[in-house]
């Protein structure tokens, strides 16, 4: 059986590495006003940061729509039997919803829908190893079968310099940001059940760092093998300091960095930083 890898664009993977593997892309859209972009294709993240400086209005985001993904099945149906189809989290957008829907109304390709319930490259971890298998010609069950593997110990965290754009964005409870602004906290933020929800508050941006590294170190102390990704919304300086430092103190930790990019970057806000890992 012939299985294509497909995921949408919050993966943030590389151009040459979709290429590489031959992992096909749905974008997801970034608006402003009137003006729409397809983030990864026509808005790339060193030009959105600078958009929403100069926007009189904050960015809006959708999802692929359920007819351009049925076309999209359809094209890769003419060259594969089955697809493995990997998504951010559904607790934060329909994309998934959308893909299983599209895969039902496509009858000459066998599509399996994973839910990440994560995003960026974390996500992007999933897919790469999926494009993997799929080489080695292993079944969608398979292939399946070990994303749900690596989900169990895929961990992901991040910390926001300013609750509003979640908040705004409906991805954060109204309290929880209200609360966050008052107390002018660092809110380290995590994945549960797909949805974003606070991991825990803390008061300066140096100590959420450190938490941040304190949270890797219980995974990584144990020596096995880990891969990482610092990410980081337009403050690569930073997020490149911390990539040196885990690299400095850990032998088995295999690290990358990558961004956020337009859509997930207009719910988190410019200066985020985020650090995910999974055992190998």
């Amino acid at each position: 059986m012939k299985v294509a890898v497909l995921t949408d664009s919050t993966a943030y993977l590389p151009e040459d590495i979709r290429e590489d593997y031959g992992i096909e892309m749905v974008p997801l859209t970034v608006s402003f006003g009137d003006t729409s972009y397809q983030e990864e294709i026509e808005l790339k993240s060193d030009q959105f940061y600078p958009l929403v400086k100069e926007a009189k209005a904050f960015p809006k985001t959708s999802q692929p729509s359920i007819g351009y993904m049925t076309e999209k099945l359809q094209e890769i149906a003419k060259d594969y039997d089955a697809l493995i189809a990997v998504h951010l989290s559904s607790g934060i957008s329909g994309t998934f919803q959308s893909m299983q829907t599209a895969g039902e109304m496509v009858d000459d390709l066998d599509v399996y829908v994973f839910d990440s319930e994560i995003s960026c490259m974390p996500q992007g971890f999933y897919v790469v190893e999926a494009a993997k298998l799929a080489e080695k010609q292993l079944e969608p069950e398979e292939i399946i079968a070990r994303l749900e593997e690596m989900k169990q110990s895929m961990r992901a965290y991040f910390l926001v310099d300013d609750l509003t754009h979640l908040h705004r964005g409906g991805r954060l409870n109204g309290a929880q940001a209200l609360v966050g602004s008052m107390l002018q906290v660092k809110p380290i933020l995590h994945f549960v059940d797909g949805k974003i929800v606070p991991f825990e508050k803390i008061r300066t941006q140096k100590k959420a760092i450190k938490r941040l590294l304190d949270l890797l170190d219980e995974d990584a102390k144990s020596n096995e093998p880990i891969r990482a990704v610092i990410i980081h919304a337009n403050c690569p300086e930073q997020a490149r300091e911390i990539k040196q430092t885990i690299e400095k103190r850990y032998s088995n930790v295999e690290i990358t960095m990558s961004y956020f990019g337009a859509v997930i970057g207009t719910h988190l806000g410019e200066g985020s930083l985020g650090l995910g890992w999974y055992k190998k």
